[in-house]
């Protein structure tokens, strides 16, 4: 039991310490360009697209197979369309000032974050069980790419009228569910391959979706030069570095 809560703490901490850098910037941005707001969301755009297609989505691969995979990738795009048409249904952004839009990439960015976190920490968890060494590289490689998903984050809720502790808090909390993983994971050890690869898939649906029904378009509303296109081509190249080294 002490060995599951030292995997399920340092699940926890990993999934909430790089987000939560990357949120500090809801304390600093205060009257932020377009264009540089543009150039944040497409770097995170890229780095999310690449974790997904150079990470997430292999892994679903090798462990659950590509059926399995893209059932899913499918849930995942599913659940997180229902997500947003219930936001709009219940109208729940109106009483924000500022940006609406912004806002609600935002805080779809801090969903999609959650549930990718999720089975992230299914590797923290499983990682510490086969290995100290796995365990702890995966934790770094984890932290350096939840750190413009922070960004992500904080910024667009700031810009949309969050207060900066408001948007700092969504930051942490993204990070939670990585630690639930852990624990999940390090709990059942001979966890279902299969599982695990539909919750990848899950996980890559959600994001992607995210990225290319929200993060683009929004930054392509807020400035069209070519600043944004170079910011997303940086996230992906980000991205496949951060993958490379994390396999």
């Amino acid at each position: 039991m002490p060995r599951l809560m030292e995997i399920t703490i340092i699940g926890l901490i990993s999934g909430m310490v790089g987000t939560s850098v990357g949120g500090l910037m809801a304390f600093f941005i205060g009257g932020i360009s377009n264009r540089i707001m543009s150039f944040i969301l497409e770097f995170s755009a890229g780095l999310m697209t690449s974790v997904v297609c150079f990470e997430l989505i292999p892994e679903a691969f090798k462990i659950g197979g590509k059926f399995l995979t893209f059932i899913g990738v499918l849930c995942g795009i599913f659940m997180i369309i229902c997500i947003e048409n219930f936001m709009m249904k219940m109208d729940l952004l109106r009483k924000n000032s500022g940006n609406v839009r912004l806002l609600r990439a935002g805080i779809m960015v801090a969903i999609g974050i959650a549930l990718h976190n999720f089975p992230e920490g299914f590797a923290v968890g499983s990682g510490f069980e086969a290995s100290f060494s796995l365990g702890a590289t995966l934790t770094a490689v984890i932290v350096i790419h939840d750190i413009p998903e922070g960004i992500a984050m904080a910024v667009p809720m700031r810009a949309g009228g969050f207060s900066g502790l408001k948007a700092f808090s969504f930051t942490v909390l993204s990070g939670v569910p990585m630690g639930l993983g852990a624990f999940a994971g390090a709990l059942m050890g001979e966890i279902s391959q299969q599982l695990i690869g539909i919750s990848l898939g899950f996980a890559g649906g959600a994001m992607l979706y995210i990225v290319y029904a929200e993060l683009v378009p929004e930054s392509k509303r807020l400035y069209l030069g070519r600043l944004s296109s170079l910011g997303n081509i940086l996230g992906i190249i980000c991205g496949i570095i951060v993958s490379t080294y994390g396999s």
